[in-house]
């Protein structure tokens, strides 16, 4: 690596480090990912040049994917058939939720098929980061609406949540680590696969490796645990700050459009996920507070947390959230297809250093 490029990639994590530290400190939603896109966007547009490698990018991609497969675990398989009606109602949902979002992005805002779909995506902020690195969109818009849909659903859901005097008492119980061995042996087995991905040109061949690895050992309980904090939270820092590096060299005004056209699609889709918890409360006797917490588009941790925080049913949202991120992550290539990497670029965002 140049040294040029690791001074550029050291002064990008420091920044988008020092972003994520005060978006935690603030108490942003999603700080590690948000706070870095954030701060490196800010500096890029003041006039700092920034990246990423994309062999830093890569390895991310696969530690995601990891953290993605381990939510997949023989509980949530239980907990399927408690509430199968209304885990096939997420999946409406969701698939509604996209393509109306879609729409209005493609409609009213003129973006690409592809930056809609994208910018659109109803949840699972770093898969959807991470496959906007992998393709040929407006990243920027990308970035923005789903940082705006993320922080606006923090802000409303519970304001809209205690207007109900609902609620149970359970707590979640805290995620424990995956062990070390472990945690190497799926790096290495997701790394190889993913390189097989790679030469197959699947669309995020590394992420997808990673996420395939992980739910097959996590659902068969042969591991056990998430991706360490010591790991996950860096490759969050680092993929925020990725995207940030898109606006290196532009104006806040260039940036007007997608920060409209990301609060127009969050009121929409916000609006559609409550009318949907409302019928899943109604008919399926769910308490109010559960359904519009377990159907919102909002961030899983996020989302979680405020299960807990407001005393809704915890299982009863974790299992939603962590359906509807499985369920986005097969959508989402279906929808933008495998054809939609530029010029340059593979499918796994192995590209030119001007796009990392």
């Amino acid at each position: 690596m140049p040294f040029s490029q690791l001074r550029e990639f050291a002064l990008t994590a420091l920044v988008g480090a020092g972003g994520a530290l005060i978006a935690a400190m603030i108490g942003f939603p999603a700080p590690y990912l948000i706070g870095p896109a954030l701060a490196v966007s800010l500096a890029g547009i003041a006039g700092l040049t920034l990246s990423i490698p994309k062999i830093v990018r890569n390895g991310c991609f696969i530690v995601i994917g990891i953290s993605m497969g381990a939510t997949v675990t023989p509980d949530i398989l239980v907990a399927i058939k408690r509430w199968p009606l209304s885990f096939v109602m997420v999946m409406v949902t969701v698939t509604a939720l996209l393509y109306v979002a879609a729409w209005v992005m493609q409609r009213f805002f003129h973006y690409d098929r592809t930056t809609a779909f994208l910018a659109a995506s109803p949840g699972h902020l770093s898969y959807v980061l991470s496959l906007a690195a992998d393709m040929r969109c407006d990243q920027r818009t990308v970035g923005i609406s789903q940082s705006v849909r993320v922080l606006l659903l923090t802000i409303s859901v519970p304001l809209i949540v205690t207007a109900f005097d609902l609620g149970g008492g359970d707590s979640v119980a805290q995620v424990i680590a995956m062990d070390l061995p472990m945690l190497l042996g799926i790096l290495a087995v997701s790394t190889v696969i993913g390189m097989l991905f790679l030469r197959w040109k699947l669309p995020a061949a590394l992420l997808l490796a990673g996420t395939l690895v992980s739910i097959s050992t996590h659902v068969t309980s042969f591991a056990t645990g998430g991706v360490p904090s010591w790991l996950i939270v860096p490759v969050y820092i680092l993929l925020g700050a990725n995207i940030g590096t898109r606006f290196c060299g532009i104006s806040l005004l260039e940036v007007r459009t997608a920060l409209v056209s990301g609060l127009v699609v969050t009121v929409i889709v916000s609006v559609m996920a409550a009318a949907m918890a409302g019928t899943v409360s109604y008919v399926l006797d769910i308490p109010l507070d559960a359904a519009l917490i377990a159907f919102s588009p909002g961030g899983l941790e996020t989302m979680a947390a405020m299960a807990v925080m407001l005393h809704a049913d915890p299982t009863y949202v974790g299992a939603h959230h962590v359906l509807r991120l499985i369920f986005l992550s097969i959508l989402m290539p279906f929808a933008l297809g495998r054809d939609e990497t530029g010029p340059g670029k593979s499918a796994t965002g192995v590209e030119d250093r001007r796009d990392l």
